[in-house]
């Protein structure tokens, strides 16, 4: 294998590590979830969740791709070869949601353009639903091709591309603009946001626990999806991204500044969002709990809607908003992109550029079925499994194969040659306990719901197609790619 290239300097690393953790999640899909699970009650449970699995996972991650010096696969081949698969499993995890990552940063770019003129008019939900989208009642009825769904899939890509053509390098000076610029925006939209008639009650609703809610398992479901997803740990990123850190470089402090962060981020999201939703119940005249905010409806729905009844410059803030939201997600999905590449590279040994230009073209090819007047259904539920299912799978393992195969307490000593913080014992006992036993239980809990009733009322045969057989996949194709002979091997 070639010389490992490495990050410029240490705040190239946590920047991106920082911009791939804070993402479309914190805004797009944090304040949804947060409004779904009981506003103030799903914060504590999400905290919990923070210091129990994700930062923990956090530390794991990004020692095990400094240790092993290579991506996901790579890292598990040299632990030990029969592992390879799972490696490939995690990264496949983290490709299926960038396909329809891109999908959303498409809808950004799109309302993006329609900001300038308020495109949406009066009628933000049918500007949404029936004008852009195209939905249809039924995933099995793919309905019409969207051009413009279709050119901005293609302008992300080739974003997200150009963003890491070069591997570090490249990522090193992209995100100097694409983590501070959103930072800086989420700032004008918080001010704007609790400034607003109303805001107050939002932002009762959202920080005021809602205790009861905290004995349903959906609730911490949520909690620790919502950290994994949140943080990119089970996509094989930190892993690779790990594996471009210098020898001497701090791992636990690293992990803590990029956890605490994205939290920080999540958080002050929920700030701007909730206190612009109070602003938007009050002028509906009912309580904010009543306010439609679930899904990709809350930022492509209700913020128009919001926007469009600002006291002044709405244009600009529409603008602002939408190229917060697109700066956001770049930064994840060429991260996402990034460990695929990585992969393919440590793999076959093929240049950085064709692997990146080989993974983007799969990518793009696969969200093209998400252009047509269904693909929001797909994309609803091929979310729902590879965050359930997916994700949670791969974390329990990694959990398992660092916690008892490699042994906690070896690589925690591993750990602590490398960081001025040291971690103590609490670690060995959320890697091997608490989190594959959590996990392995709030998973048997999504098991038996799916089994009871299909995701959403969806048809079965979709939520197989969009979900099991993904996820049943996902093992499947990690086999065939570690079964795959590297060339050098049949010389």
């Amino acid at each position: 294998m070639s010389h490992r290239e490495i990050w410029d300097n240490r705040t190239a690393f946590v920047l991106a590590s920082i911009g791939s953790a804070i993402g479309l999640g914190n805004i797009w899909r944090f304040p949804y979830v947060c409004y779904e699970n009981g506003g103030g009650a799903f914060l504590v449970a999400m905290l919990v969740a923070l210091f129990t699995a994700g930062i923990p996972l956090l530390i794991l991650e990004i020692s095990l791709g400094h240790k092993m010096q290579g991506s996901a696969p790579h890292a598990m081949f040299k632990i030990k070869p029969g592992l390879q698969w799972f490696g490939w499993m995690a990264a496949l995890v983290g490709f299926f949601i960038v396909v329809y990552y891109a999908i959303i940063m498409s809808y950004a770019f799109n309302y993006t353009i329609a900001s300038f003129t308020q495109a949406w008019g009066d009628n933000p939900s049918e500007y949404f639903y029936a004008t852009t989208l195209g939905l249809t009642d039924n995933p099995l009825d793919l309905g019409q091709f969207k051009p413009m769904i279709f050119l901005g899939l293609l302008t992300c890509w080739i974003w997200i591309v150009l963003c890491t053509w070069k591997g570090t390098k490249t990522v090193g000076k992209v995100v100097y603009v694409t983590v501070i610029l959103p930072w800086l925006l989420l700032i004008i939209f918080i001010i704007r946001g609790v400034t607003l008639p109303g805001a107050m009650e939002g932002l009762n609703y959202y920080l005021t626990p809602d205790w009861p809610q905290l004995l349903k398992p959906s609730v911490w479901l949520a909690a620790y999806t919502q950290v994994f997803f949140s943080l990119s740990v089970g996509f094989g990123i930190m892993i690779a991204y790990g594996s471009f850190l210098p020898r001497s470089s701090d791992l636990v402090n690293n992990a803590f500044i990029i956890g605490l962060c994205d939290s920080l981020t999540a958080f002050m999201g929920g700030l701007a969002v909730f206190g612009a939703l109070g602003f938007h119940a009050q002028n509906l005249g009912v309580p904010v709990a009543e306010v439609a905010a679930a899904g990709p409806g809350l930022a492509f729905v209700t913020y128009p809607t919001i926007i469009s009844n600002l006291p002044f410059w709405q244009p600009l803030f529409g603008v602002l908003f939408f190229v917060m939201l697109l700066t956001l997600g770049i930064d994840s999905a060429f991260s996402m992109t990034e460990a695929v590449s990585a992969s393919v590279k440590d793999r076959w040994g093929l240049k950085h550029r064709t692997a990146n230009l080989s993974v983007g073209l799969a990518g793009f090819v696969l969200g093209i079925p998400l252009v047509f007047g269904a693909g929001l259904l797909w994309l609803d539920i091929v979310d729902r499994f590879m965050n359930q299912f997916g994700l949670m799978l791969v974390c329990i393992g990694e959990s398992i194969i660092v916690g008892w195969y490699i042994g906690s307490g070896r690589m925690r000593e591993y750990i602590n040659k490398f960081s001025e913080i040291r971690i103590g014992k609490w670690w060995d006992i959320c890697v091997k306990f608490i989190l594959p036993l959590v996990a392995i239980v709030l998973l048997y809990s999504e098991i038996k719901d799916r089994i009871g009733a299909s995701y959403e009322g969806y048809p079965r045969l979709a939520e197989f197609f969009g979900g099991w057989f993904l996820v049943i996949m996902l093992p499947i194709l990690g086999i065939i790619l570690a079964a795959i002979k590297v060339k050098e091997n049949r010389k």
